[in-house]
């Protein structure tokens, strides 16, 4: 089969496109012919952190595509259904949150190749209203939303969610999801384009990232929730929009890991800082009985053939993209 494998050096450099042998399933596990995948941010710092000496790995945690195979003691599903990728590996019950959860593309290998090979647990039917590409790209940054608002966040209709730095696949996932659940939503991004792209998506208010926030946010309506996947260059912002008693989820950090701040500034209006990262089965099957209850699709940024992932990556590596990068593979 064809795949793009990594290996021989660390980042961009070490991927390939290339064949090699079509898995085949074992017990309790299934193989599916890929039709499309999606990247992710997670890529790429698998790929910066892995050295020559490194197995070759397929990397890629998104993908949907129809069943071809079905090992032995496989229950309920079948040879040709159409079916989209849980990534979590042995994640099954949301309280038994593990100390880092197993991912579809690292160390497993991935989806962006013609065919995976998966224990029959996480696959799922693929939701009617998406397209290939569409359910493709869903999987990883839906969830990983999902939980975020829902599980650890706590969203409620008519509550104030604030987005820093807008365009990525869980942000663009987080508005869509906060927005059909009733919640006013406020985002921020350095791009004027992005901010008018949230806009048109339905956000209430797009704020220049490095402005003063307090000039153009109403005084009156404070933040009760931030999604926070910046890290230490945004945490200062946070302080002067969000109530008291709100509420701070955490899932990223690509502005880096140190968090300089004074403590008072969060015991004494009560602010709960909120650790999140993917989650389980259970909330992977709530996470699309919302997606399709509310029809919701997928912002998709630009297609690429499978042979061109790389130049796929460099433009998620440029911050260029606004919604998610799909991969197709014919």
């Amino acid at each position: 089969m064809n795949a793009i494998i990594h290996s021989g050096h660390r980042g961009l450099e070490g991927l390939q496109y290339s064949t090699c042998p079509t898995p085949e399933a074992g017990l309790g596990q299934v193989v599916v012919e890929l039709r499309a995948a999606g990247l992710n941010h997670r890529d790429l710092f698998i790929m910066s952190d892995r050295t020559p000496q490194d197995t070759p790995l397929i990397p890629g945690s998104d993908g949907a595509g129809i069943v071809v195979e079905v090992g032995e003691d496989v229950k309920h599903i079948s040879i040709g259904q159409e079916v989209i990728i849980h990534p979590t590996l042995g994640w099954e019950h949301t309280a038994e949150v593990p100390v880092v959860p197993g991912i579809v593309g690292g160390p497993s290998h991935g989806t962006l190749a013609q065919y995976i090979t998966l224990p029959a647990s996480n696959v799922l039917p693929k939701p009617e209203h998406l397209s290939w590409l569409e359910a493709g790209v869903l999987s990883l940054s839906a969830l990983t939303a999902y939980r975020a608002l829902f599980t650890r966040g706590g969203l409620k209709a008519a509550e104030h969610l604030l987005i820093p730095g807008i365009g990525g696949g869980v942000a663009t996932y987080a508005l869509l999801m906060a927005l059909a659940a009733g919640a006013k939503v406020t985002v921020t991004s350095r791009s004027e384009v992005k901010r008018a792209e949230a806009l048109r998506l339905g956000a209430h208010q797009a704020l220049d990232s490095h402005a003063d926030w307090n000039d153009t946010m109403n005084s009156d309506e404070p933040v009760d929730i931030i999604l926070d996947s910046i890290g230490q260059m945004m945490f200062p912002k946070y302080e002067s929009v969000i109530r008291p008693g709100g509420r701070i989820v955490m899932f990223g950090a690509s502005s880096g890991d140190d968090l300089h701040l004074p403590i008072r500034s969060i015991f004494f209006p009560q602010i709960s800082l909120i650790g999140t990262s993917m989650g389980s089965r259970e909330e992977f099957v709530q996470m699309l009985d919302w997606v399709d209850k509310h029809k919701i699709r997928p912002v998709i940024d630009s297609i690429y053939p499978l042979q061109n992932t790389a130049q796929a990556f460099e433009r998620m590596e440029k911050g260029e993209q606004f919604g998610n990068i799909a991969i197709t593979m014919h």
